[in-house]
């Protein structure tokens, strides 16, 4: 029997290198349906192993960080990106030039 959706969604993020990240649309895109993107979200809200599955490596198109991350609260994903050498620009967003996996 075939991955679940959440499953194939944890093993896409589960590949993102340390030091970068992959936007919602990306990581649904690679899971098998680029309209997926909410439903990635759902997915990583429910991780049910953070210390395995980076989800705090996704953020949205313009590389904005969620405002609640789920495994910490606000700020925590920013923080757990700097600790992997992910810059921000003035604005607040990751620098999606440096850091955002190439497709």
């Amino acid at each position: 029997m075939g991955l679940s959706t959440f499953e194939r969604i944890y093993e896409v993020v589960k590949g993102i290198p340390k030091g970068k990240v992959m936007t919602y649309g990306q990581v649904a895109l690679l899971a098998g349906n680029p309209r997926w993107a909410r439903v990635v979200g759902y997915a990583l809200h429910v991780n049910p192993e953070p210390g395995v599955i980076p989800c705090h490596r996704v953020v949205n198109r313009e590389g904005r960080v969620a405002p609640g991350f789920a495994f910490g609260g606000t700020d925590a994903q920013r923080m757990l990106l700097e600790g992997e050498g992910v810059t921000f620009l003035e604005n607040g967003l990751v620098d999606m030039e440096k850091h955002c996996v190439k497709l």
